[in-house]
């Protein structure tokens, strides 16, 4: 009874396992899945999103910022040190162009000197935050996620966002606090349709008082505040803080040209309102609810955030949009181990965890070299490594070690 047992739960544990390796497996799919991993997406111009890679050992940081493909990662970078950036929008791949000096683009060398509509960053030097810090950081011993913004594409460490993270955040968007104070109609929306902020005690607690200044401001009417700007404004408008006049006009002007019906004018209206600072975290389908009329088209596009206003912009789009690529190479999109298991009888599934055991920890094992030498995994290793696997398994039938009595 207690072998029945033991067996059940390894058999359980199997499926457990080979359950975990398919979620990653996807989740590997949802971001590579969207990208081709044997053409060049230079062609294609400036991709909508796309898994994007910086190679160090080309490009090191002092110099210009470059990004690359997937296919490029693979088959013009291999063995060299790279950044996975994830995925970022708008972008076309730079490997090649003059940036990389003598080097040709194996896979498409016919590329322009420089792609002007790229937008770049510290990421593509492997900095990442406020902070300006590596990801992982081998002087960071504090374990914390990694958030990025939606509009400036950067990653934050939670800790540096100035605000509580919230729970599910991976079913959220974020902006951080930088792009919000760069479009500050946002702000508006926010106080409507945002995750609430959570509070977070401040080190002034400690000293029997807590500073609240942006709440007081914040609580005034909206007529006081609204004049208390205008007064603000005649009397800088001569002097040096025009920046701050135009950095508001995005905002103003939103309520002096809204169209009947506007809802971010509606927004306005009300009244309602929340503090100006710290990151925030909006939930799914957020963006059903901008504002876009005529007027609020135009707001966003001159603030430079009309993506915004596109739901296939968002990275589960994104996602969703690989993990369909990926399934619509396979019947039911199922790992067909999964489908087998089933169907075996104690001994053979005894077999199967001992043998998917003893591969798991080879891969594992082989997998670490090239974690340690910063190199990128490309199909060929993977087919070798499996080559291997079934020489070893060859040799091991031959030599007749298993016998029945």
């Amino acid at each position: 009874m207690a072998a029945n047992e033991a067996d059940e739960e390894a058999t359980v544990s199997l499926v457990d396992v080979l359950e975990e390796d398919e979620e990653l497996e996807q989740e590997a799919s949802a971001v590579l899945g969207g990208s081709d991993s044997e053409k060049c997406s230079y062609p294609e111009g400036y991709v909508k999103r796309q898994a994007l890679y910086a190679c160090n050992t080309c490009t090191p940081k002092g110099g210009e910022p470059a990004g690359i493909c997937l296919a490029c990662s693979y088959k013009c970078h291999e063995g060299h040190e790279l950044f996975e950036l994830y995925t970022k929008r708008n972008f076309r791949c730079d490997c090649g162009n003059d940036k990389f000096g003598e080097m040709e683009c194996k896979l498409f060398p016919e590329k322009e000197k420089a792609n002007s509509g790229n937008k770049y960053s510290h990421n593509f030097f492997g900095l990442y935050c406020t902070c300006d810090r590596p990801y992982p950081d081998p002087e960071d011993e504090l374990p914390d996620e990694m958030i990025q913004c939606i509009i400036c594409e950067d990653w934050f460490h939670g800790r540096h966002l100035g605000c509580v993270v919230p729970e599910s955040v991976e079913l959220q968007e974020m902006i951080c606090e930088s792009c919000m104070n760069k479009s500050p109609f946002l702000w508006t929306y926010a106080a409507h349709v945002a995750v609430p902020p959570v509070l977070k005690v401040c080190k002034a607690e400690e000293e029997g008082k807590v500073e609240v200044e942006h709440d007081e401001e914040e609580t005034k009417p909206e007529k006081e505040v609204s004049e208390s700007t205008e007064d603000k404004q005649q009397v800088e408008v001569n002097g040096t803080a025009g920046c701050k006049r135009k950095l508001q006009e995005l905002e103003d002007t939103s309520a002096e040209g809204s169209c009947s019906g506007c809802r971010l004018g509606e927004m306005k209206a009300s009244g309602q309102s929340r503090a100006q600072q710290g990151a925030v975290f909006w939930p799914s389908a957020w963006r059903t609810k901008l504002c876009s009329c005529t007027h609020c088209k135009n707001l966003f596009v001159d603030a430079g955030v009309a993506f915004l206003l596109d739901e296939t912009d968002t990275v589960l789009a994104y996602e969703n949009k690989g993990k369909t690529t990926e399934q619509a190479g396979g019947v039911e999109g199922r790992d067909p181990l999964m489908s087998a298991l089933n169907n075996l009888n104690r001994v053979q599934q005894l077999e199967i965890i001992h043998e998917y055991n003893d591969m798991k920890t080879e891969l594992k094992d082989y997998l670490q070299t090239f974690a340690a030498e910063g190199k990128v995994v490309t199909p060929e290793d993977i087919r070798h490594f499996f080559e291997q696997q079934q020489t070893r398994k060859r040799r091991r039938a031959n030599a007749g070690q298993y016998y029945c009595s």
